[in-house]
């Protein structure tokens, strides 16, 4: 009986100093991953005030509702030179109908058509490269039909990133606030994903943009030959470019809140678990430092979460799991509410380590659906 006891003490004690040691690393992952972003006080590394002509470009296929909806919003920005390219993409909707109506109205509004080809079936990153063909200027920024920019000076504040050295600006992409549940997890994730790699291009160490609101130089793009290392992924036009290109000089990060731009969340979850699916089949392809932070980030969640468990078989333990949860929520709150407030998203940070357990839970699920995922020719 003696002998059972001190096996289960030392085995008790080795379990505390584990928790410890994930509370400690969960901290570390707080700091490298979300720091910069939540501390930072500048909403540009550098900036400028940029008037040089901007092209931006947009991707559609069968978005005839949402650009009705949204391109006004965009053709209507305050800067003073700039102009729209709309890629119709194949579409067999009212889309190209919709482009011409504007094309009336707003004399910098450019329609370039894709025709179906019967014998050769393309993504969404030869869209990309028709519109940057067309594209008249440089300085290139981007967003997706579904998309709208939350204020009319967006444009301006995205091409004040760009300077001589900044070929690269990223922004935000945020979902639409709704009340549900659902809604407010593929926010947070979102929002946390957005975070991570805001502060980790705030320190000169930029991996990944998002589509939604994506800017650079159309003479980047030429020189690294484009999508040309990874053309054969359906998606990555923005996140691989990115990853391939970005280096600790070249690119700026624009977080005011005049430059967000917004689209709607999947109003389910099972319209979220293709997304997340096709999302996640581009993370093989990314440099090996950068799984490592991502790796990193999650290891360190489950980590702490799973040390927890074993101090629960005994009362002292598991005062000792309390402590250790109640300072990790914290230290969580301090940084990722200050973080929530510059991104705008202030309703997520109380129940965040709510939202993050969800979440750990649920991302075994998208893997498992990654794997058994078949794209599509064309996604947003």
């Amino acid at each position: 009986m003696f002998i059972f006891e001190l096996i289960t003490e030392r085995w008790l004690q080795a379990a505390s100093l584990i928790a410890v040691l994930a509370f400690l690393l969960i901290v570390i992952n707080y700091i490298i991953n979300y720091w910069a972003l939540a501390f930072s006080k500048k909403t540009h590394l550098t900036e400028s005030s940029n008037s040089d002509p901007v092209s931006v470009i947009i991707c559609a296929k069968n978005e005839d509702e949402h650009l009705t909806e949204f391109l006004p919003k965009v053709l209507t920005q305050t800067y003073p030179n700039f102009e729209v390219i709309v890629v119709n993409d194949c579409s067999f909707d009212n889309t190209e109908n919709v482009i011409d109506e504007f094309v009336k109205i707003f004399p910098n509004l450019k329609k370039v058509n894709i025709k179906e080809d019967a014998y050769y079936k393309h993504g969404k990153k030869f869209a990309i490269l028709v519109g940057i063909k067309a594209a008249s200027y440089d300085n290139m920024v981007f967003i997706d039909a579904d998309c709208y920019p939350t204020s009319s000076n967006w444009l301006q504040m995205m091409a004040n990133g760009f300077s001589k050295e900044k070929e690269i600006v990223l922004g935000y992409g945020a979902y639409e606030k709704q009340d549900s549940f659902i809604n407010k997890l593929i926010r947070f994730d979102a929002f946390m994903i957005a975070a991570q790699y805001l502060s980790h291009a705030i320190k000169g160490k930029a991996y990944m943009g998002v589509g939604r609101n994506l800017a650079y130089k159309k003479d980047l793009f030429y020189r690294n030959k484009g999508f040309s290392n990874h053309y054969h992924i359906n998606s990555g036009d923005d996140d691989l470019f990115v990853n391939q290109v970005a280096n600790e000089t070249n690119t700026n990060v624009c977080v005011s809140p005049d430059a967000f731009t917004c689209s709607i969340a999947k109003p389910n979850f099972k319209g979220w678990k293709l997304q997340k699916a096709r999302h996640l089949t581009t993370s093989p392809f990314y440099k090996p430092e950068t799984k490592a932070k991502i790796t990193f980030n999650y290891f360190t969640q489950y980590f702490f979460w799973m040390s927890l468990v074993p101090l629960f078989f005994s009362i002292n333990t598991a005062i000792l799991a309390g402590i250790l949860l109640f300072l990790k929520v914290i230290f969580q709150w301090l940084v990722i509410r200050k973080a929530a407030i510059k991104l705008n998203e202030v309703d997520l940070w109380a129940l965040s380590f709510v939202y993050e357990l969800f979440l750990l839970f649920i991302y075994p699920i998208f893997h498992l659906a990654k794997a058994f995922y078949k794209p599509n020719n064309w996604t947003n």
